[in-house]
């Protein structure tokens, strides 16, 4: 007696909304036909499919397939993965060395770091993992796959890679490649001084201590006399929030805008803003980006590009800029849902958008780099550091290996950029 009660009351309630409110009550009628298409559709499936289906796992693929029209970022987590992906790895564990990001739905190599496994098997930028062990990674979550790379040291992984061809019309070529894991250590800041007074500090991931990285390499630089700075952020996919915002408090100071999110909810709009001094505000800056540049490299670069703080040089960086919420589900699934994106202080959104073309950072000064290019700089990208390290032939071997030596155009137009300012700041009209 109470339920049917209960329920009569429900029904008067929602015909009070409906005639009070005829819009509110046709959204739900709308949504409850479009849900019905779900209902009748694992109805049909659970009657008429020629072999035995369960429930779950027919509602788990609805759930999966509607959060995948959303974007890459976006998933439906099933309470194993969910419990997973929570879990910390206790102890130490073994990589290949790369940095990756899901793209198109795709685990992507973003960069590979060097001296590791896949720097030697010579993964390069875009290198889809299309398989591990066998194992499809289509829109896979990022957090599993990350984890079925990573092992005890000394064990082999082995995954697929799909090649993307330098020449236009060919095909994709796909790649069988067994790796042995190792402790990957890595240092996350590079730097050292350039042509006297330029420093250069190169960044490879926004961790929770680069901050503190960052800071003590341009206190060492300015001792060795640092007039200009040169900051790449290429390859680098991101990280914390919260160090992208530290790094720009660095340069920037008087209160001014570094980045805001916006979302539907008003409650997702949020500012960060610099501190009123900065520590090193007058230090001329320039920022190399590239397309796989992203995140976190795109809120610094953003932040200094509209402040007209640092000059920006390279290609339009990748466009990812979305605010990610983890929520639990009631039977231990998960979904983590772009719920804001981020803008720049001029108002611009850093998220891509295929469709309309916009999105990402553009530099102020473009470079182009070819593909093959890009890959000897990599192969190469250690000599910048240690010059000679890994060649211990003769002297003769030596110079003919400088003069194989790709240029870095990029770096190299942040250089004399900095000279030129440099040199046009002590120009004196004559008297």
């Amino acid at each position: 007696m109470k339920n049917i009660k209960k329920i009569a009351f429900i029904t008067l309630i929602s015909a009070f909304i409906g005639l009070a409110f005829p819009y509110v009550n046709f959204a739900i009628d709308q949504t409850y036909q479009q849900l019905k298409v779900i209902v009748d559709v694992m109805e049909l499936i659970k009657e008429n499919y020629v072999d035995e289906i369960d429930s779950q796992k027919l509602i788990y693929g609805a759930a999966a397939g509607m959060v995948r029209e959303l974007d890459d970022f976006s998933q439906f987590m099933e309470p194993d993965v969910y419990s997973r992906v929570k879990s910390d790895t206790e102890g130490e564990f073994g990589g290949i060395g790369i940095r990756v990001d899901l793209r198109e739905g795709w685990l992507t190599v973003v960069t590979p770091l060097p001296n590791t496994p896949a720097y030697r098997a010579q993964m390069y930028p875009g290198d889809k993992i299309i398989k591990i062990e066998g194992e499809s990674t289509k829109d896979m979550i990022i957090d599993d796959a990350i984890k079925k790379l990573r092992g005890v040291p000394g064990t082999p992984v082995k995954i697929t890679i799909a090649r993307e061809p330098e020449a236009k019309d060919a095909e994709w070529v796909n790649k069988d490649i067994t790796l042995i894991r190792e402790l990957i250590k890595t240092e996350n800041i590079k730097y050292r001084l350039l042509d006297g007074k330029i420093g250069y500090i190169k960044m490879i991931e926004f961790t929770g201590h680069v901050v503190a990285d960052f800071t003590k390499a341009i206190a060492d630089l300015k001792k060795q006399g640092m007039e200009g700075l040169i900051l790449d952020l290429r390859y680098n996919p991101g990280g914390l929030l919260s160090a992208s915002v530290d790094v720009s408090r660095l340069f920037l100071d008087n209160n001014k805008m570094i980045v805001y999110t916006k979302g539907r909810k008003p409650e997702n709009y949020q500012e960060f803003r610099a501190a009123a001094e900065a520590a090193y505000s007058d230090l001329p800056l320039a920022i190399l980006v590239n397309r796989y540049s992203a995140s976190a490299s795109e809120i610094v670069s953003g932040a200094m590009q509209d402040n007209k703080r640092a000059v920006i040089i390279g290609e339009r960086t990748y466009g990812k800029a979305s605010v990610q919420s983890m929520i639990p589900l009631s039977d231990k699934s998960a979904l983590r849902l772009t719920i804001a994106r981020y803008y720049t202080p001029s108002g611009r959104s850093i998220h891509r958008d295929e469709k309309k073309g916009t999105g990402g950072i553009t530099p102020d000064i473009e470079v182009k780099v070819t593909l093959e290019a890009e890959k000897k700089l990599i192969q190469q990208s250690e000599e910048l550091f240690y010059p000679g390290k890994e060649d211990k032939g003769s002297k003769e071997n030596q110079e003919k290996k400088k003069e194989t030596l790709v240029r870095d155009e990029v770096l190299d137009r942040g250089v004399e950029l900095l000279k030129a300012r440099e040199v046009l700041g002590n120009l004196r009209a004559a008297k």
